[in-house]
């Protein structure tokens, strides 16, 4: 059993960078006499996104990205929609389009996102990122999972060799975090809602990442002691005295002194969603000038 439990400070990590994408953006101002752009489109008033949206937008003044900030009502059609995410991949100033999700209902998320051209999607949504993801040229990789790949290289985790497991198999974050994971020489499970003996999988791994999308989902005993657990999940939920706390899909109190390693909820993959987010738009905005585009 592990002694101490080191916690993986997902905030520090992206601070770190945050300085070195500074510099970088300064670089690229200096050679192309303009700012990377970011556009960010906001359906609606769901107010988690909201506190999204406005912490993209932050993070991007403070890196010197220049920042598109756009928002419409939940009634915009879908035709409407579609028109604007044209406008934003025909404008020379935006390199990157990020379309808040969920959308309200009504909009199809999917077409939504496939409007983007692969060229201006820093999210690595668009079924072209994805594709090239898989054959091992990607363009930009989906921010979470490339998140948690560069907080294990900060804390000089090497996952060659290790046996892992994904719970979850989303297209933002389950598929693409194995693919990674994979690329990186680890020996890779994808676990979900239908795995059979899901503890007996979890238990088997030096490293896990959990991104199943339900609170607290898992505890001291699916894991197995000196295992790596990364959180991805993120959930508001009710607390003592009917405030609210949040919280991951990990029940990480149970965990200390008995994982090798952890991510904290908040604090730990989060900030760094919002990181990639941001050095992925800088990938997107050289690529753009190298093609002349």
């Amino acid at each position: 059993m592990s002694k101490t439990t080191a916690i993986l400070d997902g905030k520090l990590v992206a601070q770190a960078r945050r300085a070195a994408l500074g510099e970088k953006v300064s670089l690229f101002r200096r050679a192309y006499s303009r700012s990377p752009g970011l556009a960010v489109v906001r359906v609606g008033s769901d107010p988690a996104s909201e506190i999204y949206v406005r912490h993209k937008v932050e993070a991007c003044e403070s890196a010197g990205i220049k920042s598109f900030h756009i928002e419409k009502p939940a009634t915009i059609s879908q035709e409407e929609l579609e028109k604007l995410i044209d406008e934003l991949n025909a404008n020379p100033d935006v390199d990157g389009i990020l379309v808040q999700l969920p959308l309200p209902k009504g909009l199809n998320e999917t077409k939504a996102t496939e409007r983007i051209l692969p060229s201006k999607d820093p999210d690595g949504l668009t079924s072209g990122n994805l594709g090239l993801l898989l054959a091992g040229r990607a363009r930009v990789a989906p921010c979470t999972p490339l998140g948690v790949m560069k907080i294990l290289e900060h804390y000089k985790i090497d996952v060659e060799g290790l046996s892992a497991v994904v719970v979850g198999r989303s297209n933002i974050v389950g598929k693409p975090m194995a693919q990674l994971l994979l690329e990186s020489n680890a020996t890779v499970t994808i676990a979900h809602s239908k795995t059979k003996n899901l503890r007996d999988v979890t238990r088997a791994a030096d490293l896990v990442v959990v991104a199943a999308g339900k609170p607290r989902l898992l505890g001291k005993d699916d894991f197995k002691p000196g295992a790596i657990v990364i959180d991805v999940g993120i959930h508001r939920v009710a607390h003592d005295g009917g405030k609210s706390k949040l919280c991951g899909d990990v029940r990480s109190e149970e965990l200390l002194g008995h994982a090798k390693a952890l991510t904290p909820v908040p604090g730990g993959v989060g900030p760094m969603t919002i990181q990639m987010l941001l050095e992925n738009t800088l990938t997107l905005s050289e690529l753009r000038q190298k093609r002349n585009i």
